[in-house]
């Protein structure tokens, strides 16, 4: 296509004709993203100086904070005993009770996707937490009626001949509801907590701004590794010891506390409004191309007419996913442009570098999908907490483990996994091999698959042992014995799975913001999440598979309620064999990606090193 000079004048600062363009003269991604960053960026602290000198700042981190760690210790520590309240209040077995529990996590760990979209596009950060903060404690509330409520759940089990009454659907409904005000909850705060703190930080920093934003990510995290261990130890103890009433009426009152917290500083936060959101632009490429898929892309660049951003920006598509680069082609610069030239539709016609961040986000997807398996072994809450109950958890004469809380084991493996690879595993091999050792992203998320792989051996073998021992000890139709045999055996196999995942977590999120643009450095922690949500929906498809397959025959399932008549030791070998299937799929994928960016800054170091 060619484009006549009136045209040209007109549109000139918005689109380029390839044909009298060269593309060294474009800046590259990465600087195209600083300029634009600036570009947004300077202006918005132009216009609103007095609302940043008046408002946010450090004095707003203190409700921030505590808002996310008091949600935080509630959601999660409705999580680890779950099983235990579907069982045993609900009378569910633990096929369907672990069904809804995955179901739950999925929803939970999708939200932040949705309430990201909505917060950018519609409703801003601020509202979008507020929202969440309301709905979470209505969501809580009800549950904690479950438990207050006899007329809620289904009657106790008769003791004489230990029949049950099943729930009825107004009461699986009512449930339900809780767990979906849940997910929807706490989706609108994980989508928009984190960044609300960081806008409260914009000017606070000066010149420094890099390090105070490295400060506040470093507590946000730390203080959410501190809430999981609150909520695995203390939440769980009180379900356990106190009773469900108090047990959920904790959460509840944490969940109030929350809220208050951070509506109280209303009148210091910075509400940035709602603008454009990059999901919203990755959808409109993929309607873009889809509503142009009849065109047919010359061989030829030159022949191409393409929009891009005013000022610096990627000048060509690139031909990988050639399709896609059908979104930024310009028809008739009359029709597709306004007259300051910008897209007449935004779902009909796309920048250039629009384009490319969606392939970005395309290209990763296969080292992305190798992570769920990892996922799906870290998911396996329900099993160990089953087979903790089952086991001696008293240490000293007057202290006894609640079962749930073995859930905390994954999580000091997971915070102890750092110091000790940044602290032993590369000096150790650095002076082995008499260099600096640096392992890359990807080599490190195979090092976590390898140990979730472990872990998956590690925990069929002691699911073997334990159930073998009560078996002897003749506790094969008694669910609710406890054998002889030590809960720190689960400390090993949840160790490794917790090790295992955060290291390939934390270097999947470094591999995605070397990978992507800087415009999408944010975008990581939302495909961690969906990792984790996909992950829950491909643990109840193979729970379900696994079950109705072992029960063929009229046999016992693998997966039984009672955990000395099933074989959790067999759905474990599985889920191994599983994940070596998977290490080898990443292997592939890892070799089909090629060198990525930080190969490539790796290899121009060593050679000017050299």
């Amino acid at each position: 296509m060619v484009v006549g000079r009136e045209s040209r004048s007109k549109y000139s600062t918005h689109i380029i004709a390839v044909e009298e363009v060269e593309v060294p003269t474009c800046m590259t991604e990465n600087s195209a993203d600083d300029e634009q960053e600036s570009m947004t960026t300077k202006p918005l602290l132009n216009d609103d100086h007095d609302c940043f000198s008046a408002k946010g700042g450090f004095r707003t981190m203190p409700f921030i904070l505590a808002n996310e760690a008091f949600a935080q210790v509630a959601s999660c520590g409705l999580q680890p005993s779950m099983i235990l309240y579907l069982t045993g209040e609900y009378h569910l077995n633990m096929a369907t009770g672990s069904n809804i529990i995955f179901l739950w996590s999925a929803a939970t760990n999708f939200m932040p996707l949705l309430g990201a979209i909505v917060a950018d596009s519609f409703l801003g950060r601020f509202r979008m937490i507020l929202f969440g903060c309301v709905i979470s404690l209505l969501g809580m509330a009800l549950l904690w009626l479950t438990a207050m409520i006899p007329q809620v759940k289904p009657p106790p089990c008769h003791e004489s001949n230990k029949s049950c009454s099943s729930a009825t659907s107004f009461q699986l409904f009512l449930l339900c509801s809780c767990f979906g005000l849940t997910s929807i909850g706490l989706g609108g705060i994980r989508s928009s907590s984190l960044a609300f703190g960081a806008d409260q930080l914009q000017k606070a920093g000066g010149h420094n701004n890099g390090r105070v934003l490295e400060s506040y990510f470093s507590w946000y995290y730390a203080l959410s590794t501190i809430s999981l261990l609150i909520a695995y130890t203390c939440i769980v103890y009180a379900q356990e010891s106190l009773g469900w009433q108090v047990g959920f009426g904790i959460p509840v009152m944490l969940m109030l506390l929350s809220t208050l917290s951070f509506s109280l500083a209303s009148h210091l936060y910075v509400k940035l409004k709602a603008k454009s959101s990059l999901i919203v632009e990755m959808l409109q490429v993929a309607v873009a191309s889809y509503r142009k898929r009849h065109i047919e892309l010359s061989t030829e660049s030159s022949k191409l007419l393409c929009h891009h951003h005013r000022g610096p920006s990627i000048c060509l598509p690139s031909e990988k996913l050639r399709f896609l680069n059908k979104a930024c082609i310009i028809l008739d610069p009359e029709k597709d442009l306004t007259t300051d030239g910008t897209a007449a539709d935004p779902w009909s016609l796309c920048t250039v570098n629009q384009v490319e961040d969606l392939k970005s986000i395309l290209r990763v997807i296969p080292l992305w999908s190798a992570g769920m398996i990892m996922s799906v072994n870290n998911s396996q809450l329900s099993f160990s907490v089953l087979q903790a109950k089952s086991m001696n958890r008293k240490f000293g004469p007057n202290f006894e483990m609640p079962a749930g809380s073995c859930s905390m084991f994954a999580v000091v493996g997971a915070v102890l996994w750092i110091p000790f690879y940044l602290q032993i595993i590369l000096p150790v091999a650095s002076r082995i091999l008499g260099r600096p050792v640096h392992l890359s992203t990807r080599e490190r998320m195979g090092i976590g698959m390898a140990l979730s792989f472990v872990g998956m051996i590690v925990a069929a073998t002691v699911e073997l042992k334990r159930r073998s021992l009560a078996i002897r000890e003749g506790y094969s139709d008694d669910s609710d014995a406890v054998v002889d045999m030590s809960l720190l055996w689960l400390l090993p196999p949840s160790f490794l799975i917790g090790a295992g995942a955060i290291a390939n977590m934390v270097a999947q999120n470094e591999f995605y913001y070397s990978e992507f643009p800087r415009s999408m450095s944010s975008i990581s922690s939302t495909l961690s999440l969906l990792g984790i949500s996909a992950a829950n929906l491909v643990s109840s498809f193979l729970m379900n598979a696994i079950d109705k397959l072992s029960k063929l025959g009229g046999k016992e399932s693998w997966i039984s309620t009672n955990v000395n008549k099933g074989h959790y030791d067999y759905y474990y070998w599985v889920l191994a064999g599983l994940s070596m299937l998977n290490m080898i799929y990443f292997l592939i994928c890892n070799k089909a990606y090629g060198p990525g960016k930080e190969d490539k800054k790796e290899t121009t170091f060593h050679e000017q090193d050299d």
